[in-house]
Formats: C-alpha cells, sequence, structure tokens
C-alpha cells in the first residue's frame, strides 16, 4: 500500500480501523479498549470514530457525542488508574499509524488535532479524579 493523501471518509475508515487494530494488540492500552469495548460492539465503535474524525478533517458534521463525558466515565470504570503514559501511547499509535498511511495537510491536522484533543482529555480526566489519586 503506497502512503497518500487522506481525501475521503474511506481513508478515514482506512486510519481508524489500522490504529484501533494495534490498539487491540498493545500490551499497555489494548486491555482497556477490550475490557471497554464489547466484541460485538467494535464495528459500531469504528464507524462512530470514523464520524468523529470525518467530522474533526472534513466538517462533515456526522459526529454525535461527548467524548469528554465518555472518557470521564472510563477513567472513572478504571478506578482512575488512566495515565499520562496512557495518552502517551495512543497518540504515539495514532501518528504512527498516520506515518505509515498518509501524508499531506489532511494527515498533518490529524495528528495535530490528536495531540490537542489528548492533552484537553487527560486535562478534563485528571481535574476529575478523587483527590486521593492525583
Amino acid at each position: 500500500m503506497s502512503v497518500r493523501e487522506i481525501n475521503n471518509r474511506e481513508d478515514v475508515f482506512l486510519l481508524v480501523t489500522t490504529f484501533y487494530d494495534k490498539i487491540k494488540k498493545d500490551d499497555f492500552i489494548g486491555p482497556i479498549f477490550l475490557k471497554t469495548i464489547p466484541n460485538k460492539e467494535w464495528e459500531q465503535h469504528l464507524e462512530k470514530l470514523t464520524d468523529f474524525w470525518e467530522t474533526n478533517l472534513f466538517f462533515a458534521k456526522k459526529y454525535k457525542g461527548n467524548p469528554m463525558q465518555v472518557h470521564q466515565k472510563l477513567d472513572e470504570s478504571n478506578k482512575y488508574l488512566i495515565s499520562q503514559k496512557h495518552f502517551g501511547k495512543w497518540l504515539e499509535l495514532w501518528i504512527s499509524t498516520l506515518d505509515e498511511l498518509f501524508v499531506g495537510d489532511k494527515a498533518i491536522k490529524a495528528k495535530n488535532s490528536a495531540r490537542n484533543i489528548s492533552f484537553l482529555l487527560f486535562l478534563k480526566m485528571f481535574k476529575n479524579k478523587p483527590k486521593e489519586t492525583n
């Protein structure tokens, strides 16, 4: 497969599915995702995240949801053990997937957006942790 620009939903879907294949195999963050998302819900999850990134990259207005709330609940259900290292690994896998598959302005935007999103999600989650876990 040759490296190319992100041009459409199919490209975004390829990015998202390739990325989550890596997530599932990762020993550090994979277990969080595999525990949280039942096997039968992965297809729906990938479509929702494709909507999210298509909205982010192409202003398609397809994504409906509250990522902040979802991630706060995720941290709570994991006993507030999600750390900055988890976000770092997530970002590392996202960027390496982008570099393997895509070039161009949309790929750069996807990297920058992921950096900003992961930073904001982590900050919000950290602020919501019970004081004894901070």
